[in-house]
């Protein structure tokens, strides 16, 4: 395939255990368009805009769900430039906008300027243009929020412009998270002694396995420990991740297991070691060697800035927000908030999930994740248990409902690999009438399928 009516084809003759719906995604486009030009983020010319304009439609018209750009500097190319649409200007977003209203598809969604926190001014600017975009086109612009450490309240002042535009029938929502994230960092991934001289000796010819029983050894942690490291190559990308974990101890924290997302100050490295009196690095070593050395450390980047949920919280609460930013298969070398669902279950609806302030009703959480968000997509065939709806129906023992610890698996093409994170608790999940998961095992039926616009 080549085009994106291809590509859904391809997509429909798969089996698999859940449905699964597709945007189409801006840089894509542009690049197909552009060549070059689009790569290297240059100005579109009017053609360019009318070209793209017709491949959103046709995606659309297929199928798609909605359009998918990025705007944030923190959305890299694997060469370390910002992805193809990052610096779009307002004709182009305008034109790819109504481009995808004429399609009949239903949100226009994005990671904004400023997402991450490296312009605290930008979200501003970047809603009014939402604002402006969501009421010429009648469809909803969906965004991602979250709470930056530069500017820790500027959420509640987005959440309040999102909700009064709404008022003002042009609905933007924002995104929210259901926990703090950033990075997970650990000896199967990145982490801090990537770049010593004995390990990247040792990473090159051993298996994984191999690896990680010669870095529990005694003599091979003093040796790592005593090195400084190599330099880093600004042409490959997160090779300098080393320097970064080395230097976020005061805020990096063991997952622990069970895993814990609302740790106290006194559990970051920094603090540990200071208690201890020992090298942070040190203890750091340890932490990652938990496991048989895959353990992995949390760095919350965003949505942790009183080092509690109580913001993560508001936000779920909040009428404007829409569950979303679950980072499933983004970055999966280094996140795994994949299981977002069920830690919205676990943490925040299960009766002692929370120990550190109050939870949400289940009622409230299932809605918002469920009906909600089908509802945001224009999925009306789902979302509720109700006659005439589909059978997608999960049974969960609540007192049992739990997310697992993050591991590394080595599965993708070319052995590449990807965090997982299992879950307990899931008595049957059941798809289209089919249950495809018992007790956690999963069963082989395949009943889950492409889903192709609303419906």
């Amino acid at each position: 395939w080549e085009s994106f009516p291809g590509y859904l084809d391809k997509l429909e003759k798969l089996d698999l255990a859940v449905d699964f719906g597709v945007q189409i995604a801006h840089s894509a486009v542009r690049t197909y368009v552009m060549g070059e030009r689009g790569a290297r983020n240059e100005a579109a010319s009017s053609e360019d805009i009318d070209l793209m304009g017709k491949y959103v439609t046709e995606a659309v018209e297929a199928g798609a769900l909605g359009f998918s750009t990025s705007r944030t500097l923190g959305h890299r190319a694997m060469n370390g430039e910002p992805v193809p649409g990052t610096f779009a200007a307002e004709d182009e977003l305008f034109g790819l906008g109504r481009a995808m209203a004429r399609g009949g598809a239903s949100v226009f969604e994005l990671a904004p300027m400023g997402a991450a926190g490296e312009d605290i001014i930008a979200p501003k600017t970047e809603v009014e243009w939402m604002k402006r975009l969501a009421a010429d086109i009648d469809c909803p612009v969906s965004f991602a929020l979250i709470q930056v450490d530069a500017a820790p309240d500027l959420w509640r002042e987005i959440m309040a412009e999102s909700l009064a535009a709404h008022d003002a029938g042009a609905p933007i929502y924002p995104q929210v998270a259901a926990r703090p994230f950033g990075m997970l960092l650990g000896f199967p991934g990145h982490h801090a002694f990537s770049k010593r001289p004995t390990y990247v000796e040792l990473r090159a010819k051993l298996s994984h396995e191999e690896l990680a029983a010669e870095l529990l050894k005694p003599a091979v942690k003093a040796k790592i420990l005593s090195e400084t490291d190599l330099p880093s190559d600004p042409n490959v990308l997160f090779d300098g991740m080393n320097a970064l974990a080395q230097g976020m101890v005061d805020r990096t924290y063991s997952l622990g297991s069970p895993v814990d997302y609302e740790p106290t100050p006194d559990k970051t490295i920094a603090a540990i070691a200071k208690v201890q009196g020992r090298d942070p690095l040190e203890v750091l070593y340890d932490t990652y060697s938990e496991h048989n050395a895959g353990a992995m450390s949390m760095v919350p980047f965003f949505n942790y800035s009183e080092g509690n949920q109580d913001a993560v919280r508001e936000m779920l609460l909040h009428p404007a927000g829409v569950a979303g930013l679950s980072d499933g298969g983004a970055h999966c070398a280094m996140i795994c908030d994949a299981s977002y669902p069920t830690y919205l279950l676990s943490f925040w609806a299960k009766e002692g999930g929370r120990t550190r302030g109050p939870g949400l009703p289940i009622e409230y959480v299932v809605k918002k994740q469920s009906l909600d968000t089908a509802t945001l997509y224009g999925l009306n065939d789902r979302g509720v248990i109700a006659e005439g709806k589909k059978g997608d129906i999960n049974i969960i023992d609540m007192n049992r409902i739990e997310v697992g610890r993050p591991h590394m698996a080595y599965d993708l093409p070319a052995g590449g690999k990807r965090l997982l994170q299992g879950a307990t608790g899931y008595v049957n999940t059941i798809v289209s009438g089919v249950v495809t998961r018992r007790n956690g095992v999963d069963t082989g039926a395949r009943p889950g399928r492409l889903v192709r616009g609303q419906r």
